[in-house]
């Protein structure tokens, strides 16, 4: 997962530390920032944004992935001075603007952990070494997980005097539970791969050696079945948790109903 330099001519998106490649129905989005642990910015978060609204139509899954010994090791290091991230507003800056100015940037940094779970893709992250705070919390972004038997995911905003603030905690709680994604992020404790198998936050745990290849299988096999088939199947199993089991029921036959007429060439 070693990566070379990036070059000075590289898009301004590698500069920021994303690299985004299209590969036919398939998208792997690349943090390459490997000497930095790849570090996050706002700048690498508007690059994540950016890649998602620049995936074409023809995109069914998308692969996120890390070059280097970590995933992400959280934020960089720099937003935490006084002088901040040059170019970027910094903590105190942040904290003295008013409630709407503070809002929207903080919304503006969600929207790269946001687009993930788009109801025309499916997203796989394979995640490696350290994931995080923002590193975890981008896994968490993905519809999937397949790691490394080396990573390790902590939440650690808690300890800073902070709280996850980049969309992590709802597909935290619903992977796992409150009462564990609360222990998980008040202690801001490290879990392991076994651990992160064991609770459902890995789909799939491998040697690291076999990350990228157990990824790109997986995004084989979701590709292997009828796009509008998995968008019907995806939208229901979001929903789920918010329906009762007879509205379950009756979004599965009216999901059905639409799939049956497709198959069959009957318009509305």
């Amino acid at each position: 997962m070693t990566a070379p330099a990036i070059d000075p001519q590289a898009p301004s998106w590698e500069r920021d530390g994303v690299r985004l490649e299209i590969e036919g129905e398939l998208a792997v989005i690349t943090l390459c920032q490997p000497k930095r642990r790849n570090a996050q910015s706002p700048a690498l978060w508007r690059a994540l944004t950016d890649a998602g609204r620049e995936l074409p139509g023809s995109v069914r899954v998308v692969l996120l992935r890390a070059e280097g010994l970590s995933f992400s090791a959280g934020l960089d290091r720099a937003m935490f001075t006084p002088e901040g991230i040059p170019g970027e507003p910094t903590f105190l800056q942040l904290a003295a603007s008013g409630d709407r100015e503070l809002d929207e940037a903080i919304a503006s940094y969600q929207e790269a952990f946001t687009w993930w779970r788009r109801p025309d893709l499916i997203s796989v992250a394979a995640v490696q070494g350290h994931a995080v705070g923002a590193g975890f919390q981008l896994a968490l972004g993905c519809d999937l997980r397949v790691v490394a038997e080396d990573v390790r995911f902590a939440m650690k905003e808690t300890s800073l005097g902070l709280v996850p603030d980049l969309a992590g905690t709802k597909p935290l709680t619903d992977l796992v539970g409150y009462a564990r994604a609360l222990e998980i992020c008040a202690t801001g404790r490290w879990v392991g791969a076994e651990e992160a198998a064991a609770i459902g936050l890995a789909n799939l745990v491998v040697p690291g050696g076999e990350l990228d290849a157990a990824a790109r299988d997986l995004a084989a096999a979701l590709l292997a079945a009828p796009r509008g088939a998995v968008i019907e199947t995806k939208a229901l199993l979001q929903g789920a948790a918010g329906r009762s089991f007879d509205e379950q029921r009756s979004a599965e036959r009216a999901a059905q109903a639409r799939r049956l007429r497709e198959l069959a060439g009957i318009g509305d």
